[in-house]
């Protein structure tokens, strides 16, 4: 009798383990190649930035900003190479401890974030606002002009001004001071048809957002506290980011916008001069 391992026991172990398992940025790479796309055809289609792309094939996901980006970025790039996101989801959560707990607003967006440029003064909103003073002087002066004529005739005629007459240019004054009460609210309610112009509004809660204008130019890159809002116009259109998109209410060249954005999802979105569409 002989003591010591069968045959059986000699043949070489198979290798089962996770390890021989593709990587989720390995699969990705090569789910791209063979689909012929190049990173910037991926970053393009899904408008996921160029880094966090070549992030993601490396296997690094700090770039995304937290394991509910992460997850996000890798169902839209698996199918965006023709792959089902189910099982690399699962992968990332067997890799990164399943499902993550909610991680607050401010941090999460760090990494998403924009390199900020340097912002110079609001000159649209100054102009808006300066123009509906001149607009309101020009008309005060106007119609002080013309009753100040009318009391020199009727001094003239030797009749006496009315007290009504007396008191229509203290009414009329008044106009401007309140046409001017609030510029943004000016700005929105006389949107040049030539602009874009989108105002955004935290009404829900908090949000991050970015905001450029149509050459790429950071106009906006900060988080948005529930009540605050703000408002950009350009020439031809207005790119947003939005960090939590149920958290914000959308004005559009004047107009509310309806869309049903979901609590916690990330959108991005271009408005023209011609939205919202009709029909």
């Amino acid at each position: 009798m002989s003591i010591g391992n069968s045959p059986e026991d000699e043949r070489p172990f198979e290798d089962v383990s996770e390890e021989a398992r593709p990587s989720i940025g390995r699969t990705l790479q090569q789910a791209r190649i063979a689909a012929g796309l190049t990173v910037d055809d991926v970053s393009t289609a899904t408008r996921v930035r160029l880094p966090i792309v070549h992030a993601i094939e490396a296997d690094d996901f700090a770039p995304c900003g937290g394991d509910v980006y992460a997850r996000g970025h890798i169902k839209t790039l698996a199918r965006a190479v023709h792959l089902d996101p189910e099982p690399l989801l699962e992968q990332y959560a067997a890799d990164h401890g399943g499902r993550p707990a909610p991680t607050p607003a401010a941090p999460l967006f760090e990494a998403e974030r924009i390199r900020p440029e340097r912002r110079g003064p609001n000159w649209t909103a100054a102009m808006v606002a300066a123009i509906v003073a001149v607009v309101g002087f020009v008309g005060f002066t106007v119609f002080k002009g013309g009753d100040d004529g009318g009391t020199k005739e009727q001094v003239a005629d030797g009749t006496t001004p009315s007290a009504t007459d007396s008191a229509s240019p203290t009414t009329k004054t008044t106009k401007p001071a309140d046409e001017k009460a609030d510029p943004t609210d000016s700005a929105i309610a006389a949107a040049p048809q030539d602009k874009v112009t989108v105002r955004v509004s935290a009404v829900d809660g908090r949000s991050w957002i970015s905001a450029q204008d149509h050459n790429g130019r950071l106009l906006f890159d900060g988080l948005l506290k529930k009540g605050q809002s703000k408002t950009f116009q350009d020439s031809t259109k207005v790119k947003l980011v939005l960090g939590d998109a149920g958290a914000i209410q959308l004005y559009v060249n004047g107009k509310k916008i309806d869309d049903d954005f979901r609590s916690g999802a990330v959108e991005r979105l271009t408005y023209t001069k011609g939205d919202p569409q009709v029909g």
